[in-house]
């Protein structure tokens, strides 16, 4: 089994063949467009794409819910996410025109018809999006500007609406000014593996 086989058995075999095509097609565009760090491309699928759903062992999003991925890159966590919600709404995002061709190639390619690529800001989206994730592209208050007027406060998931990141290292002070309203997990505790000590997922509930 492959390593997200043996973390997500509750995937479908179909979503477990769309998370290999997807690897599959990373590294292709890869060798063109540098989206992955290629001394990382030989643990693509650990430490991107497992990685990227380390948030769908946390979140259950209701149908059709949202999602806002910032500084998509080249479609990370945003696609992995999409096909293991088929049933949400994703919109990726990415100021780098090279970098959204990437994900809406190979979200077409994938056949994901509930993706949406789009070559923007996040601040400049009006939304409304009941999440917004995103890899550690930025500081705390820097991804809650972005997506200040975008997300929307409620929510009928598992968790309220609002910012998800993936996040590494010590979070003590990042997450200091939120520490009465932020929830976080360790990822070595969802999926026991080596490389996600000291990472982490981190909730900001919009209110």
């Amino acid at each position: 089994m492959t390593p997200i086989a043996t973390h997500l058995p509750e995937l479908s075999p179909l979503q477990h063949d769309q998370l290999e095509e997807l690897r599959a097609q990373l590294e292709l565009w890869n060798a063109k467009i540098n989206v992955v760090s290629r001394k990382d491309i030989e643990h693509l699928g650990t430490h991107h794409i497992l990685h990227s759903l380390a948030i769908a062992k946390v979140l259950h999003p209701c149908d059709d819910a949202r999602i806002l991925d910032v500084g998509t890159g080249g479609g990370l966590p945003g696609l992995p996410l999409a096909i293991a919600f088929p049933r949400c709404q994703f919109t990726l995002v990415d100021s780098v025109g090279k970098k959204t061709l990437v994900a809406s190639s190979i979200a077409k390619h994938l056949g994901l018809t509930n993706v949406e690529v789009l070559n923007t800001r996040a601040e400049q989206l009006d939304g409304p999006f009941d999440f917004a994730v995103s890899r550690a592209v930025a500081q705390l208050p820097q991804l809650l500007s972005w997506t200040a007027r975008s997300v929307r406060p409620g929510g009928c998931s598992n968790l309220p609406n609002g910012l998800i990141c993936l996040k590494g290292g010590d979070l003590t002070e990042e997450l200091r000014p939120y520490q009465r309203l932020a929830q976080c997990w360790s990822i070595s505790e969802l999926f026991a593996d080596p490389y996600f000590e000291h990472k982490h997922i981190v909730l900001v509930p919009k209110i």
